[in-house]
């Protein structure tokens, strides 16, 4: 019988809107990382919801350790699909689900710091250490735990975690990028934490 009523749910539940607030909370508070996004998600059955994700990243800030001035503004794209954990379970407010994600940026830095000093002058010629509009690309891919809740009527809010693994990222010979939009801090992998404003369209 539970079977059956599943095969007699309907195979599109609908449109959400999201957008996500927490990175642009934190540059707000004094970040030197701006991160702004909307997605569009759709939902099947009730339990496949597909996703569409496109952002802004931005990032102006100066390394403490080694006094590097690093500047990017991009956007970027994410495709992915979660699986709604309570799809059985009608009656909630809400759900839990689990994805995954897949995301690209292309964007150009500039990087600046202290000049360096070449040896074989006896240390007494410098040169600049200044590089602008250094193209670069990065994918990576997202594993996704999250919580949906009505809030009001379509209104609804959310939150989730993201563990990242980057897949690539084009390095130049003198320069790395630090940021990378949509990814954060360029390491091999990173945690992130979500917090959505979410609208179900009334259609």
């Amino acid at each position: 019988m539970e079977k059956e009523a599943e095969k007699n749910i309907p195979l599109y539940q609908g449109l959400s809107v999201e957008w996500e607030i927490a990175g642009l909370a934190s540059h707000l508070l004094g970040s030197d990382i701006l991160n702004s996004e909307v997605a569009l998600r759709a939902n099947l059955k009730n339990k496949f919801l597909p996703v569409v994700e496109i952002g802004y990243g931005k990032a102006d800030a100066i390394n403490d350790g080694n006094d590097l001035h690093y500047k990017t503004a991009a956007p970027y794209f994410r495709i992915g699909v979660d699986y709604n954990i309570f799809h059985k379970k009608t009656q909630l407010p809400g759900y839990i689900y689990a994805g995954v994600r897949y995301g690209m940026s292309s964007f150009s830095f500039d990087v600046s710091g202290p000049d360096m000093t070449d040896p074989n002058y006896g240390g007494l010629h410098t040169i600049p250490y200044s590089y602008s509009g250094l193209k670069s690309n990065a994918s990576w891919a997202e594993g996704v735990f999250g919580l949906k809740v009505k809030i009001y009527k379509g209104f609804c809010m959310g939150w989730s975690v993201r563990y990242k693994i980057r897949v690539s990222v084009k390095n130049h010979e003198n320069a790395v990028p630090w940021y990378v939009p949509g990814f954060g801090k360029n390491a091999s992998s990173s945690f992130n934490l979500m917090y959505n404003l979410i609208y179900n369209l009334p259609f």
